[in-house]
């Protein structure tokens, strides 16, 4: 029993952060974390002993739920949420990877590659639909781009929109 308590307690902590966390951004006092979770501060800090061990698992958790999309999504609604994620989370990235020299890199570096292979195999399934030698980092090279320009949501769409118009078949 007292395993799936701690579990539920952590779940409860990631998802109130995950809401802070957008609600305020990176830096979300902790103890409002564990006041939305419903946990004293123990509890957070027993799952989570610094705030960068705690921004690491949400945004960890964000890169999964990007990667289950594609597993289930055809690449452009995948790239739309792509698209979505980086725009709305790049600040959480920037944070959780902030710390020892090495640590960006490193977390970075594995979450760049699981967003890449997710997008590989998008492109293989949409290949026939595709122009010829697209590959899965030039569509993630010209998402990233519309992220970081997009001005809302609905600019971002219309986007996306335009760059598969110009890679379709």
């Amino acid at each position: 029993m007292a395993r799936a308590d701690a579990a539920r307690n952590a779940d409860r902590l990631l998802s109130a952060a995950r809401e802070l966390l957008s609600e305020q951004g990176p830096e979300v006092p902790l103890d409002e974390v564990a006041k939305r979770a419903g946990v004293g501060n123990a509890t957070l800090y027993r799952h989570f002993p610094t705030r960068a061990d705690l921004l690491v698992a949400v945004y960890a958790d964000e890169v999964d739920r990007l990667v289950r999309l594609g597993a289930e999504a055809d690449l452009f609604t995948w790239l739309g949420a792509y698209v979505e994620h980086v725009r709305t989370k790049r600040a959480l990235a920037v944070a959780a990877t902030d710390g020892p020299p090495g640590r960006r890199a490193e977390l970075s570096g594995r979450w760049h590659q699981t967003i890449t292979d997710t997008a590989t195999a998008l492109v293989a399934r949409a290949a026939p639909q595709l122009r010829p030698g697209l590959t899965a980092r030039d569509l993630l090279a010209l998402a990233t781009g519309v992220a970081l320009t997009a001005t809302d949501p609905d600019s971002a769409r219309r986007l996306i929109a335009l760059v598969r118009t110009g890679v379709q078949r």
